[in-house]
């Protein structure tokens, strides 16, 4: 199984499928997880300050690394900043805590969480962002969930843009005009939450592709994120799932199956709107 690497306009390079750790608590499911992610294949961990797993994330790198013979660079890591830190003066003791909690000296990649409604607090805290990967303290820095309207005003104030956003993907909201901005600036999509929280497989057309590739449901969709150069991080907890969702690099789909799939499309959020929502 080779992973596919999807190179970021840095030259620096993200694994285009990883795990995700949403909704995952701080126990000892979320480190078996981890640990059970790396030694199958996975290379890439998603997980956020706003999680409040990333001890049990950490730890879970750690026995993974341990068991599987990797070293900490061949791991891709990304947490995020949330709200309650931004303000150019929070960053870095935010980014501090994260590690600490991690029980790592770097992360490969730092996201803004939310975009918010202040768009001059945002400037301020890409700023405290900028200066972490200039004193080289992270790999890559990053958004999530950011529209066109957002990257346009960060994009304004910003000296270092973003290598990659992280947004709500899947073919039923397959956002495909800030993919086409995202695509221009250089800057990669990645998708959080692809299946939907298992909502999209139960999709009658998801369930006719499958049965055509002899493949499941939730492998199609991650398979579609791959072909459509979207950098997925579907979230499991259970080993067999695990290896199944890593399990999609001996396929392919084909032109009429993804756009079956993209014509599954009516703009259907599970998450909040980047627009309205606040951590309020």
């Amino acid at each position: 199984m080779t992973q596919k690497l999807v190179e970021l306009y840095n030259g620096n390079t993200i694994p285009a499928l990883g795990l995700g750790t949403f909704r995952v608590e701080n126990n000892d499911e979320c480190r078996e997880a981890v640990k059970h992610a790396i030694i199958s294949g996975y290379t890439h961990i998603d997980t956020a300050q706003i999680y409040n797993n990333e001890e049990k994330v950490g730890q879970g790198i750690k026995e993974g690394l341990e068991e599987s013979g990797l070293k900490r660079e061949d791991l891709f890591i990304t947490t995020k900043l949330w709200m309650s830190d931004y303000g150019r003066e929070n960053v870095q003791l935010a980014y501090e805590a994260s590690l600490k909690r991690l029980g790592l000296d770097y992360v490969d990649l730092y996201l803004i969480h939310w975009p918010g409604q202040d768009t001059a607090l945002i400037s301020e805290t890409w700023k405290a962002m900028e200066d972490l990967y200039n004193e080289g303290k992270i790999k890559n820095i990053g958004v999530s969930n950011f529209h066109v309207n957002h990257l346009e005003e960060l994009l304004k104030q910003a000296s270092i843009k973003p290598v990659i956003n992280q947004i709500e993907c899947h073919p039923y909201l397959i956002q495909k005009d800030l993919r086409a901005y995202l695509e221009a600036q250089k800057i990669v999509a990645q998708s959080w939450s692809p299946l939907m929280n298992g909502q999209i497989l139960e999709d009658e057309v998801v369930k006719e592709i499958a049965n055509e590739l002899g493949k499941t449901p939730a492998q199609v969709i991650i398979r579609w994120n791959i072909d459509e150069n979207i950098v997925v991080i579907p979230k499991s907890v259970t080993p067999s799932r695990i290896e199944e969702n890593l399990n999609v690099f001996d396929f392919e789909l084909s032109d009429s199956q993804l756009s079956r799939l993209n014509a599954l499309n009516k703009d259907e959020r599970i998450g909040p709107d980047p627009e309205t929502f606040s951590a309020e």
